[in-house]
């Protein structure tokens, strides 16, 4: 099998903004698997929180040797150079593409999973609570049965965000606070927040995470916390649900050990995402039918999206059910 990489730069269609900043684009790095004359397709989307970057992915491709057996995927992870989960999920993601074009079978089906999944929040980028509650109401028309609110501001606004957007909605809310607040902030701020869950209060590996789990009248989902299978048991002390996302964990063959390792402590199981393409976003949308609930909106946040071929259907992001992941570049 040959492997070729490319940086990409997928372009959001408005500036979004967490607690740790803003960005108007993402760089991605793409791979090519061919085999026989048939190609598979993946994307990395590397994130600094990580430690990750498009030149450090290309420079990890330089080191992988893949074999010439497309459906040895435990040879073929053994052998692959350590770190670097969002190219590792890119492999992955190359390599299950091929498997389902080789096989004529869409990735959901290889896997014995049903299509559909729970249906994908909509994300609510960090601003003042008017500017969340006018933003929250552009995207009324656009059929999404959930929002999540990106919150940690530390300006102590953070409830006032969640009643403005509640006033112009009644569409279930979560929220992602992205490591910024502290125990006293969350003990003070969950109370007067009617939300289906809570992402990443604290930082990660905070030592009042378990404290929080017990007092919190809100599900705490952890993010930062939890990255591969190895990271699952300790998060049953800290949180009632973990946040899986496949550039982080490695792709879809660790997630899916993931959420089995999940359910096995009691823990709920959502889908997260980067900002995307739909070669990115694909993959998720095909286990998403595993998961509890779903932030798979990456690819939707973007001005264009160079990879179509996930649909949108009644808030729900719908794998195709073409061969393999079922995108192709526009």
């Amino acid at each position: 099998m040959k492997l070729t990489a490319c940086q990409a730069t997928v372009q959001l269609a408005e500036t979004f903004t967490i607690s740790r900043g803003s960005e108007d684009e993402a760089a991605v790095v793409q791979v090519e698997i061919e085999h026989e004359g048939v190609s598979g397709f993946g994307e990395a989307a590397p994130i600094e929180r990580y430690h990750e970057s498009a030149a450090s992915a290309l420079a990890w491709f330089g080191g992988v040797e893949l074999g010439d057996d497309p459906f040895a995927l435990d040879e073929i992870f053994d052998d692959l150079p350590p770190g670097e989960h969002a190219a590792r999920a890119a492999v992955d993601h190359a390599l299950h593409d091929l498997q389902g074009k080789l096989t004529r079978r869409p990735v959901y089906q290889l896997l014995g999973l049903r299509r559909a999944g729970p249906p994908t929040s909509w994300t609510i980028w960090l601003g003042d609570p008017d500017d969340m509650a006018r933003r929250t109401e552009k995207v009324a028309s656009r059929g999404f049965k959930r929002l999540k609110l990106k919150l940690g501001g530390r300006d102590g606004l953070d409830v006032d965000r969640v009643r403005a957007v509640q006033a112009v909605t009644d569409l279930p809310l979560q929220c992602d606070v992205n490591e910024a607040w502290s125990l006293d902030e969350a003990l003070e701020y969950l109370p007067q927040m009617d939300l289906q869950y809570c992402e990443q209060p604290l930082v990660a590996g905070d030592p009042d995470g378990p404290e929080l789990k017990r007092r919190s009248p809100v599900p705490i989902y952890v993010d930062e916390d939890c990255h591969v299978l190895a990271d699952v048991a300790a998060c049953a002390d800290r949180a009632h649900g973990i946040n899986i996302k496949l550039a982080k964990a490695g792709g879809i063959r660790e997630s899916v050990r993931m959420v089995h390792g999940a359910r096995a402590l009691g823990l709920g199981v959502m889908l997260g995402c980067m900002v995307e393409s739909g070669l990115g976003i694909a993959p998720g949308a095909h286990i998403s039918s595993l998961m509890d609930h779903v932030d798979l909106d990456g690819n939707l946040l973007l001005a264009h999206d160079p990879w179509p071929g996930v649909a949108f259907v009644d808030g729900v992001q719908l794998p195709s059910e073409a061969p393999g992941m079922g995108v192709a570049p526009a």
